[in-house]
């Protein structure tokens, strides 16, 4: 039996090789993948697996992307970080889904499902991804903001950056003016759309817009220069470079 892993996070790559080693002896592990990139290049050179273990958030973005360039026919057991109501509302589907970190009797049942041949989907891959993104929600059009005893509204698409100094949280406009929240970023990122802002780092969050330019930083890292921002500093670390691409090109 040939399997692929696809999974962006080593200690889960090696716990997965370990668990399946005890269980199924006679397999082989033919390759391990960490992004979309790397499986769409994969599958277009390479025989398909008799069984394939699936993150969902890869290095580079959601692995779905990966059935939207490539046929994939192989059984897929998922491996995911997402909570267990989750897990168990995926149950409908006959191929698994196992919380991280997976628990050895749980890749026991999956696996006895695969080989007694139960591993037909009985729901589709697009379903799976309508279950797993979240609800339709509305976001904020607008902030308030205090100048002395006034009060203002700032536009949305007036904003360019939420920002963090000394446990204060401020807003900054496009024009570089800078007012204080009453709300932490933790908060803020709820209240936009993740369509237009993203979660830099702790002390950023950034419309698409205020992104002036992006390089290449040491340890696999970017650095971010922000429109009308004295800080030449801001960095997003390697977990955040994939779903930060990912959004830059949406």
């Amino acid at each position: 039996m040939k399997i692929l892993i696809i999974e962006d996070e080593k200690p889960a790559v090696r716990r997965l090789i370990q668990l399946i080693n005890q269980q199924l002896p006679e397999a082989q592990v033919i390759a391990s993948l960490d992004t979309v990139t790397a499986a769409i290049q994969w599958f277009g050179n390479n025989t398909e697996p008799d069984l394939i273990f699936l993150d969902i958030q890869l290095a580079d973005g959601i692995s779905f992307e990966i059935f939207e360039k490539v046929k994939v026919n192989a059984p897929i057991i998922f491996c995911t970080a997402y909570d267990q109501y989750a897990i168990k509302a995926f149950k409908l589907n006959s191929i698994d889904y196992l919380l991280k970190p997976v628990d050895p009797e749980e890749l026991t049942h999956a696996l006895n499902k695969f080989k007694s041949g139960k591993n037909e989907p009985a729901i589709s891959l697009d379903q799976i991804r309508s279950m797993i993104q979240p609800a339709t929600k509305t976001f904020k059009s607008r902030f308030l903001v205090k100048l002395g005893e006034r009060i203002q509204t700032i536009d949305i698409q007036d904003i360019a950056f939420f920002y963090s100094e000394d446990k204060v949280t401020l807003l900054q406009t496009r024009q570089g003016k800078k007012y204080t929240l009453d709300y932490i970023l933790d908060e803020i990122e709820e209240m936009v759309s993740p369509e237009q802002f993203f979660r830099i780092n702790r002390k950023y969050v950034s419309s698409i817009s205020a992104i002036k330019d992006v390089f290449t930083y040491s340890n696999s890292r970017l650095k971010i220069h922000l429109e009308n921002c004295a800080d030449s500093d801001i960095l997003i670390s390697r977990e955040r470079m994939g779903p930060f691409k990912t959004w830059l090109g949406q």
